[in-house]
């Protein structure tokens, strides 16, 4: 009985994984978001959606579309806080959650290093909301329990 549940919850789990696949649309990932009520899955759909968001914005910026990058950055910021959250309920999907974060925030850091002054101020606050949510994620996943 043991091993059948543990082939279901790899088989499951692998079935999110190529479900979230790269070639997954945005508004497909959005749409499975708000239909999960799993945590862990939520993180994962959370993190696959800043992604996105953090190459649409770059994509945006070097095309001169100030205003629509500027929104895909706040996307980046909602959907890191709300995968902060998710992965928060369980613990178990914190380690990655944390580890995306870092490199989100790493892609934001070159990309504002591009950008004309104008367009650097909303990127900084942006970094520094989620250097905020990473460091928090960090606190929750080695608390002191003295």
């Amino acid at each position: 009985m043991r091993t059948v549940n543990r082939l279901l919850v790899v088989v499951s789990l692998a079935v999110l994984a190529s479900a979230i696949s790269k070639d997954s649309p945005l508004e497909e990932l959005k749409a499975r978001l708000q239909s999960t009520n799993n945590p862990d899955e939520k993180a994962k759909l959370c993190v696959a959606i800043a992604e996105r968001q953090v190459a649409n914005a770059d994509r945006l910026f070097q095309a001169g579309n100030s205003n629509q990058a500027q929104a895909a950055v706040s996307d980046v910021v909602t959907y890191a806080g709300q995968a902060r959250d998710a992965a928060d309920v369980t613990g178990h999907r914190a380690k990655d959650t944390e580890i995306a974060m870092r490199k989100m925030i790493h892609r934001l850091t070159d990309m504002k290093r591009s950008l004309s002054f104008e367009d650097q101020g909303p990127v900084q606050s942006a970094i520094d909301q989620m250097e905020k949510m990473r460091t928090d994620l960090l606190n929750r996943m080695f608390k002191s329990t003295k």
